[in-house]
């Protein structure tokens, strides 16, 4: 018990490090420990994560004050931490990006791309500051054919994810402009 408070205090500190680098700088993240009446599965206290993201409020229960696109940041800044000792071999986030723009998407392309130095990650994603951000783009199309649905998932070469950032980009028409931002983007990773 002493050594999970102990080690929630530094993973609490380590937590907010990584959210202010994802723009929600302030944000207080804490894990509570409430006391169990016996020892259990769960040894002697349930653990719960809380969470204030405007400053002045109370934390609580991080599933109850998160909106779509803190919870996806909160998760991502708790991979980020905890792939340093994880043994999970694949991470697949869904729309980790939700919510944002801008700096911070590339800030979280950014962590993406070092958590797959460690392992396997997928990103659903239609940010082209994440997507650019990948070590491999996949393009999933769906199409309705003869009263079925299926997807189809083909891996980009480097001239069809130049296209498709640009896509991203620009939208339905890619201009000159939009091809020069999108090289740009793939350059810079």
């Amino acid at each position: 018990s002493d050594l999970r408070k102990k080690s929630a205090t530094l993973l609490d500190k380590e937590i907010k490090a990584q959210l202010a680098h994802l723009n929600m700088t302030s944000v207080n993240f804490v894990t509570q420990f409430t006391p169990l009446e016996k020892f259990d599965i769960r040894g002697l206290e349930s653990i719960e994560f809380l969470v204030s993201t405007n400053p002045g409020q109370p934390p609580k229960p991080l599933a109850k004050v998160a909106s779509g696109g803190e919870l996806s940041r909160i998760s991502l800044a708790i991979q980020v931490i905890l792939a340093n000792t994880s043994t999970i071999p694949t991470l697949v986030f869904d729309e980790v990006d939700v919510g944002i723009g801008g700096s911070t998407a590339e800030i979280v392309g950014q962590m993406l791309r070092n958590l797959g130095s460690r392992g396997q990650v997928f990103c659903v994603t239609h940010l082209p500051q994440v997507a650019s951000s990948g070590h491999q783009h996949l393009h999933v199309n769906k199409q309705a054919e003869n009263g079925s649905t299926f997807s189809q998932i083909y891996n980009l070469d480097s001239g069809q994810r130049v296209n498709e950032i640009a896509r991203m980009l620009g939208g339905i028409d890619i201009t000159e402009k939009s091809l020069a931002h999108a090289k740009e983007m793939l350059e810079a990773i």
